[in-house]
């Protein structure tokens, strides 16, 4: 197979030792999305021993918060790559780390309250979305307890952000791995009645993940402010303060990509209301697959969020040759991790869908359906490691507004577009739906490596902006 242009060798010793130092910031960053993966993951599991009607509500509220908390992310985002080539082009660069954190709070203080409004009221919304009302009417209880984990997780994001462009993301992994077990615990008490606790039903699962984020966040600030290391940043002494230079730049730089991963996260939670036209069987296999696949989409996720860091620390070193290392390390090594999952899954379909549901005849139309799902989702794996750590490596030379253009056109022109035709118009039914999300994932995967390719030509690596 020929060598990609500008790919470097992977034995010469510059591309080992940035294997080395990518793998080193990213497989931290990867274990803690997969625990914060679990903690959803979780979630659908306690649903689902609840039965196939009580998941389908649970996962269409899930849906929709996750559409609008991707974008928030995204928003949130922003602080990474500016933090990183901060710190690339002076190592002490305290104050605009600093500013560059304390307006990432004025940004989710801008955003949270009106995705809160929007959550509250969501029993109308999914209702209109065609839904059936009692599926709407259990969504929206889920939600009401669920929705005020999305201020916690945002926060919990951005000091994330913070001490991965220091590259120490360990804190975070072990924070993550303790909430797992608390979301586990609290989760079964207060959805099904024990410890003391009432049975509250789907309300209950909701709130006690907004418990266990809330206690997340106290925990990783309270590492922020007496570590050594981070407490000379002195993060949120006078958080009140605006920078408006500041946070216009975060805008700038975050909206494109809260808008990039809302079209991503979007295009699958369109995906999970398209279900509930065909059947709530659908909406349950749909919530089950999505979720194995989500599982392994975080390890690349991790390997993009660490190679927008790489890149973004050699842009502010104006290293030409450290930012192709950086990406092309990063992208292989994301790329190679899916398809050994694509093979996992692929070879495993019925034994995965039965780690979330009882095998029995009254989920047996469910777990019929997720295996055929997760045979589009085996398929589609490789390309969405590849579009996930293109993206990653692009933000990291801030270039988010062509990409933003990309995902949309590959995720909701191409995607839902034949995606629906398929299902609705071809008789394929919920596998058409996957199978126009695996078309819109390729596409996007191509454009981002030509725009990749396309790096120097296009002047992305021009100097940062102070």
């Amino acid at each position: 197979m020929m060598p990609l242009p500008d790919a470097p060798m992977l034995l010469s010793p510059p591309i080992r030792t940035e294997i080395r130092a990518t793998l080193s910031l990213a497989w931290p960053l990867m274990l803690a999305n997969l625990t914060m993966a679990a903690i959803q993951a979780t979630d659908v599991l306690l649903m689902g021993r609840l039965g196939a009607r009580p998941l389908a509500a649970a996962a269409l509220g899930l849906n929709l918060n996750f559409a609008f908390s991707l974008i928030c992310l995204g928003l949130v985002t922003a602080s990474s790559p500016m933090i990183a080539t901060a710190l690339g082009r002076r190592s002490n660069s305290v104050r605009e780390v600093r500013r560059t954190f304390r307006q990432s709070l004025w940004l989710i203080a801008t955003v949270t309250p009106p995705v809160w409004i929007l959550l509250w009221n969501a029993e109308p919304i999914i209702a209109a979305l065609g839904q059936d009302p009692g599926l709407a009417r259990g969504a929206a209880t889920f939600l009401h307890g669920y929705m005020w984990s999305m201020l916690p997780f945002l926060i919990f994001q951005a000091m994330r952000n913070f001490v991965s462009a220091l590259e120490r993301p360990g804190w975070v992994l072990v924070i993550s791995l303790v909430g797992i077990v608390l979301n586990a615990a609290l989760g079964w008490a207060m959805i099904f009645g024990h410890f003391g606790l009432p049975a509250m039903g789907l309300f209950g699962g909701g709130l006690a993940s907004s418990i266990v984020w809330i206690l997340l966040v106290l925990a990783l600030g309270m590492v922020i402010v007496t570590d050594r290391q981070f407490k000379r940043f002195h993060l949120f002494g006078r958080w009140w303060r605006p920078d408006w230079p500041c946070y216009r730049r975060m805008w700038l730089l975050g909206l494109p990509i809260g808008l990039a991963m809302g079209f991503e996260g979007g295009v699958f939670s369109a995906a999970a209301y398209l279900m509930g036209l065909i059947s709530a069987d659908a909406v349950a296999a749909h919530a089950v697959a999505l979720q194995i696949a989500a599982l392994s989409f975080m390890v690349p996720w991790g390997m993009a969020q660490a190679a927008t860091i790489r890149v973004g620390l050699a842009r502010g070193r104006d290293d030409r040759a450290g930012i192709a290392r950086a990406g092309w390390s990063a992208w292989g090594m994301g790329v190679s991790f899916m398809a050994l999952m694509a093979i996992l899954i692929w070879a495993l379909p019925r034994p995965l869908m039965t780690l979330f549901l009882e095998d029995n005849a009254a989920n047996a139309p469910v777990i019929a359906l997720g295996v055929a799902f997760l045979g589009v989702a085996a398929i589609f794996q490789i390309v969405d490691g590849a579009q996930v750590v293109g993206a990653g490596i692009l933000r990291g030379l801030h270039d988010t507004r062509v990409p933003m253009i990309f995902t949309f056109i590959g995720y909701w022109v191409v995607g839902i577009g034949v995606g629906v035709w398929l299902a609705f118009r071809g008789g394929w039914g919920g596998v058409g739906i996957w199978a126009g999300l695996a078309l819109g994932l390729a596409i996007v995967a191509v454009l981002m490596l030509a725009r990749w390719l396309r790096r120097e030509r296009l002047g992305l690596l021009r100097s940062a902006p102070v």
